[in-house]
């Protein structure tokens, strides 16, 4: 098995998650109560989690759905019997990983106590409830987790997973052409002999790379029999060559030499795209697979349409890679507009758990489930409007890990 391969497996070995099935630990002024298993948790008749201290019972639930905002409702019993919830004072207080604590506080409603603040998503937190009645108070803690694990940094560094700040961004607004590649009309050169006369000898070959001033070919003039040498004028590539030894020369090319260490990207633009388009806007050429090749800026627009109605922009690019190759088809991506964004996350990093597309937070080397309200994006980067806080760490490479540990773990959505 690989080095990677290794790191995967202790990456689903080791970490530890929880959801919302910690084990309770009651309290109260009269000594400590606790359960030892999660299989322990009491669920009551509004689907609540129970905590019971001597002979007070409450069930406190999370109610959510329907579109409406989630928060805690709870109902009390004493000797068995319900107890107005007017006669109740209830405090819940949920500690979140960052040290954020929000504080929970009730009223009657109905038959119930309703919390008067909304819950955030996540519903993972540690909390703490408190309940007085009667002049006697009882006291809870448990852990409620979801979206949680806990992965040790060398583990998680060993299987690639990065994270990054949440920051500022700039977006791009990109317009996709296709277009194909040429070679720059001024760096190609047509080679004709100075007289017209026989070719004896040929020096060059197709696709040759030649230095200026080295020999292509000789040809010895019909009318003065003088032998003379056709260079190279330039450096460059051949790329066409119809000389040929017994070949009568004339006026017509023998050879054609291009310099394609910067070449043309030639793409077509409709009259529909011409309202966004202008020289000077940045360009990012891929092939039709979407390999990146190069960057450029559009350099002219043509002011004529071709047979289709389209129109040509010349993106000149740098090629000394060799990686454009005259007559190619590609795409160019053209940045049309910008936008700064106060808040925005990688693209690559986002992950989807339940219904929301969240990122995953990291405290140490614990990671939680962010669910975030997005706004627009780019290839590159998403503005998040809400759900995670600036200069919070969070996974930006590899995030696909951390969800397929959470969901092996079980995640669930329990309160």
């Amino acid at each position: 098995m690989s080095h990677h391969h290794n790191a995967l497996a202790c990456l689903a070995l080791l970490a530890v998650t929880a959801f919302g099935t910690a084990p309770l630990h009651a309290g109260g002024g009269h000594g400590a109560t606790s359960a030892t298993s999660s299989d322990e948790i009491e669920t009551g008749e509004h689907g609540g989690r129970i905590l019971r201290k001597d002979d007070f019972r409450l069930e406190l639930a999370i109610a959510e759905g329907n579109g409406l905002p989630a928060e805690f409702r709870a109902w009390a019993w004493r000797d068995g019997q319900p107890l107005d919830p007017a006669m109740l004072d209830i405090e819940v207080r949920l500690q979140r990983l960052g040290g954020r604590i929000d504080v929970i506080d009730f009223e009657p409603t109905g038959d119930f106590l309703r919390g008067r603040q909304t819950i955030a998503e996540p519903h993972s937190f540690d909390v703490r409830v408190e309940a007085r009645h009667d002049g006697d108070s009882f006291r809870w803690s448990y852990a409620s987790h979801e979206g949680r694990t806990r992965i040790p940094e060398a583990i998680a560094t060993d299987a690639g997973v990065a994270t990054e700040a949440v920051g500022p961004a700039t977006l791009n607004q990109t317009l996709t052409l296709t277009g194909r590649v040429r070679a720059a009309p001024d760096a190609v050169a047509r080679v004709a002999a100075r007289y017209p006369g026989a070719v004896t000898e040929v020096h060059a070959d197709l696709y040759e790379r030649v230095d200026e001033g080295d020999a292509l070919a000789t040809v010895v003039a019909s009318e003065s029999l003088q032998t003379t040498v056709v260079r190279a004028p330039r450096s460059g590539m051949v790329i066409e060559r119809s000389a040929a030894i017994g070949q009568q020369a004339g006026s017509e090319a023998l050879f054609v030499v291009a310099d394609l260490s910067r070449v043309w990207v030639e793409l077509d633009a409709f009259p529909r795209d011409l309202a966004e388009i202008r020289a000077g806007q940045p360009v990012s050429v891929h092939g039709l697979d979407g390999t990146a090749l190069a960057e450029g800026s559009i350099s002219r627009i043509s002011p004529t349409s071709g047979p289709r109605q389209n129109v040509h922009l010349v993106v000149p690019v740098n090629n000394a890679e060799g990686a454009l190759r005259p007559g190619h088809f590609v795409r160019g991506h053209i940045v049309v507009a910008r936008k700064e964004v106060a808040r925005a996350v990688r693209r690559r990093a986002l992950q989807r758990f339940r219904d929301f597309d969240v990122v995953y937070a990291r405290f140490g080397d614990t990671y939680e489930v962010r669910m975030l309200e997005l706004g627009e994006r780019d290839d590159t980067w998403v503005e998040v409007k809400a759900g995670i806080a600036p200069g919070t760490e969070y996974v930006s490479s590899n995030s696909f890990l951390i969800r397929a540990d959470i969901e092996k773990s079980g995640a669930s959505h329990d309160h």
